[in-house]
Order: structure tokens, then C-alpha cells, then sequence
């Protein structure tokens, strides 16, 4: 892809990534067995001793096999088994798992067997993929989202867990998890995707029949609002699943929501807001957004003509300069890396702060403009 960069956007990618690339190495050298998520006054507690089975547990992992696939440089692979092998607890716990379990074993497990094949990780990869495919409603045709009694519960988020099954199906030779996914995809894009190219974050239906009852605000403004996050993963997730299935309904899907995203942003200076519907004070941003709907619209470059490419590489390159220019931290005695991030709109904690995916979705953006990059989902 850096062929369809000017010099000088390459050499500010090149750049840039030098500095992620040291501060990366300064974590992995001092994070031990910790799982990171949110730093507290610049140091990352272990996420893992608070909930071995959060759903953002398997970054780390992610990010240390996209930098091992990089640079070769042995510490982070080290770094990836330790998690990968930690989170065989989370397997034992149960009931604390639910739909993200793709987030958290395609970037430990799967990542770990696609770069270095192995049978305990390949296991690992199928034992999550089976727990996903048991959340799969018939009546209804969908995953079912968290857990908490909330059987008619899905969400947009889930369209980044569906390569799980694609995986699954490819290893296996086993059609039901892939039947599952495209099942499961069809319904969010029927009930989450709006005409405008925006997306709901949750709908409710009943599960007895599929009927949908309601679309309550989850981490955005309010019901009808537009979460920014969910807009990425709705960029990202359909443009993966286009990858993989070739349905080019997936594809069109993809590119409406990064047309809305694009043009959201660029009111505010290609610095996405938490939630592009929401009243205009305050102003708040989520750079985990940027960087996300980024790596989908540099997915989608990969499969367009060669006129439509400028657009998604040019969006997800301003975009990314943006946002590192704002809120990027390069001081290598503190973790994380992009400040900015904002975990849900109405939630006090977690706002303006570093995400652990934000940082995996900005070495991913900038690997991949380099061609340095391992697809891990």
C-alpha cells in the first residue's frame, strides 16, 4: 500500500512508527504478565487480576504479534504466548465470557496459529469459536450480546467477533460456523444499518420470533444517535466479512458507513466526536474511532477500483495524522500510547484517556501502510 502514498506521507508513516515502535518496546520490557487496558497515572494495572475475561484482553496480544511479525525482535512474541497461555483461565471462568470472545482469541490463539502453527493454540482458537456459535439464535438468525438475561440483545460491536467463525469454518472444513456468521451478518445489516450509511449500536428483538422491540442508546448519546466506535466497527467488520465471503452487499455496506464517518469527522477536523449526533457541548473526541475506522477503510482500498482507492487511503491517512498529532504521548517511561479515547458517552470514567485498542489499531493502520503488517482477523 505505502506505493500509493505521496514521499511525504511515507516518510511521516515511517516516522511515526519509529516512535510507536520504541515506546511499544519500553511496555513490553516492563509489562511482565500484566494484561493492559487503561493506564492509571501512566502506568497499566494488570486488567486481567479485574476480569480475566474482559473483552479487551486480547490487544496486548495483537500487538505484540503484529510488532514480532514486523521486527522479528523475539521479546514480543514472548510477551504474546504469556497472554495467550493466561488466558486459558478465562476459559474456565465461563460465565464471565460472551460475544467478544473473537477479540480476545483471534489476536492470542489465532494470531499465534496463523504465524507459527501450533495444535494447543489452534485448540485454543476452536474452543472460542464453538462458544461463539452457541450464542446463535435460529428464531431470530443472530449472536446473541453479553449476558446478563438479555437473550434478544445484539450489537454492532459483535461484527469484529464474526471472523472467528470464518476461521473456524476454513480449519475445519465445518460449514455451521461460517452459516452461523453470514446468518448473523445479514440481520445487523438489516437492523443495525441505516439508510444514511450511520448504524444503531443495539437492537433488542424478541427471542422467541426476531421481532425487533427497541434500540436503546448503549455507549452512544441516545437512541438514533450514532456512536462513533460503532461506526468504525461497522467499517471495519463489514469490510472483513466482504474479505472473506466476496457478498459484495457486505462490501457497499462498508463503504456507506465510512462515507458517513468521513464526512462526520471532517467537521471536526478529522478528530471523530464520541458520538456525531450528540448535542454540541461538550465536545468530546475518541481517537480508538479514528484509528478503527482507519484500518476498515484502508481494508476497503484493498477491494476497489483503482479510482476509489485515493478516497479510503487518503480518509484513513488524515485521519490517523489527526488524531496522532493530538493526542499521541511518546515518553517511553508511560504507558499507552494515543490518549483521547473514550470508552462510552455517558460513562464518567474511561473518557480522554489511552485504550489498549486504540494503540493495536494504530500500530495495525501504520504496519499496513508500510506493508509490514500480518491480517489477523
Amino acid at each position: 500500500m505505502k506505493e500509493k502514498l505521496l514521499p511525504e506521507q511515507l516518510q511521516w508513516v515511517e516516522a511515526t512508527f519509529e516512535k510507536v515502535r520504541a515506546k511499544l518496546h519500553a511496555e513490553c520490557l516492563r509489562m511482565g504478565d500484566r494484561i493492559p487496558n487503561i493506564p492509571v497515572n501512566g502506568v497499566y494495572p494488570d486488567n486481567g487480576a479485574a476480569d480475566l475475561c474482559d473483552w479487551v484482553n486480547g490487544f496486548w496480544g495483537g500487538i505484540m504479534w503484529q510488532m514480532y511479525h514486523a521486527t522479528g525482535e523475539k521479546e514480543y512474541r514472548d510477551a504474546a504466548l504469556r497472554l495467550e497461555a493466561r488466558l486459558d483461565g478465562a476459559f474456565d471462568q465461563f460465565n464471565g465470557l460472551h460475544h467478544d470472545v473473537g477479540f480476545m482469541w483471534l489476536h492470542t490463539a489465532v494470531a499465534h496459529d496463523r504465524i507459527e502453527p501450533d495444535s494447543r493454540a489452534k485448540t485454543r482458537g476452536f474452543h472460542a469459536a464453538t462458544l461463539l456459535a452457541g450464542r446463535y439464535n435460529p428464531n431470530g438468525e443472530y449472536l446473541s450480546a453479553w449476558n446478563e438475561n438479555r437473550p434478544g440483545w445484539m450489537i454492532i460491536d459483535s461484527m469484529m467477533n464474526v471472523p472467528l467463525l470464518y476461521w473456524a469454518t476454513r480449519e475445519s472444513g465445518d460449514p455451521r460456523y461460517e452459516a452461523i456468521a453470514r446468518r448473523h451478518v445479514h440481520t445487523l445489516m438489516r437492523l443495525l444499518v441505516r439508510d444514511d450509511g450511520s448504524v444503531h449500536h443495539i437492537a433488542v428483538v424478541d427471542p422467541e420470533n426476531g421481532e425487533l422491540l427497541d434500540y436503546p442508546e448503549g455507549q452512544g448519546y441516545a437512541s438514533g444517535s450514532s456512536w462513533s466506535r460503532g461506526q468504525a466497527w461497522a467499517i471495519y467488520g463489514f469490510a472483513i466479512s466482504y474479505r472473506h465471503q466476496k457478498d459484495a452487499r457486505y462490501l457497499e455496506t462498508a463503504k456507506a458507513a465510512a462515507h458517513y464517518f468521513l464526512s462526520n469527522a471532517a467537521q471536526t477536523g478529522n478528530i471523530p466526536l464520541v458520538d456525531f449526533r450528540a448535542p454540541a457541548e461538550p465536545v468530546e473526541y475518541d481517537s480508538t474511532a479514528a484509528v478503527c475506522a482507519a484500518c476498515g477503510m484502508l481494508e476497503i482500498s484493498s477491494h476497489v477500483t483503482e479510482y476509489e482507492k485515493p478516497l479510503y487511503i487518503q480518509g484513513a491517512l488524515g485521519l490517523l495524522r489527526s488524531t496522532v498529532e493530538k493526542f499521541a504521548d511518546w515518553d517511553t517511561d508511560t504507558d499507552g500510547v494515543l490518549g483521547g479515547g473514550t470508552v462510552a458517552y455517558h460513562r464518567p470514567e474511561g473518557k480522554n484517556v489511552p485504550i489498549i485498542y486504540g494503540d493495536y489499531f494504530l500500530a495495525e493502520a501504520l504496519l499496513r501502510l508500510m506493508d509490514r503488517d500480518i491480517f489477523l482477523w
